[in-house]
């Protein structure tokens, strides 16, 4: 039984959800975005929340439950405030800086990289911090990962690129023969 799927999901104020043919839409302002049940839940949207409940007692009904459920909310916070991950540059001479839509990157190798942001995520730079905001929670993560991924933080130095929020376990270096 899934604790997650039998919560109901609130739409806030200004907010349209509608279900038809299976796909869940959301729309606020200009911003839309869809969720396709693909025939395992049952939605149902009413008295200003989205209600789940699994289709049959099978294993996979159950385990998109939760996972629908979750992922509305998800889309739903996203809508309304957005999402927003920070990574933190160490290391001498490495820096950052946001040109239109590319991150340039200096990380101490012979050339910068130029990674180009996708559609709907912002970044901005500030000292050796770069945030990255944006709507959909799985691509602000993804492109967080790409970014890391560039220059992972070394267990010596702490040098290279890590979330705010990671600590990074260091290790000893080499000590010499007495």
């Amino acid at each position: 039984m899934s604790r997650i799927g039998k919560q109901p999901v609130s739409i806030p104020a200004g907010v349209e959800v509608k279900f038809e043919n299976g796909v869940l839409s959301f729309k606020k302002g200009n911003l839309q975005k869809e969720l396709d049940t693909k025939g395992h839940v049952d939605v149902e949207v009413k008295d200003g929340a989205v209600h789940f409940t699994p289709k049959g007692e099978d294993r996979q009904s159950r385990a998109f439950w939760g996972t629908y459920r979750a992922l509305t909310s998800n889309i739903v916070t996203g809508i309304t405030s957005g999402f927003t991950k920070q990574l933190e540059i160490n290391g001498v001479g490495y820096r950052a800086a946001v040109k239109g839509k590319v991150l340039e990157l200096l990380l101490g190798f012979s050339h910068p990289i130029n990674y180009e942001l996708p559609a709907g995520v912002e970044a901005s730079v500030e000292k050796n911090i770069i945030t990255l905001k944006g709507s959909d929670k799985q691509v602000i993560g993804q492109v967080a990962a790409e970014v890391r991924g560039f220059r992972p933080p070394e267990p010596y130095k702490g040098k290279g690129i890590k979330y705010v929020e990671e600590r990074i376990i260091r290790k000893a270096g080499k000590t010499s023969k007495k």
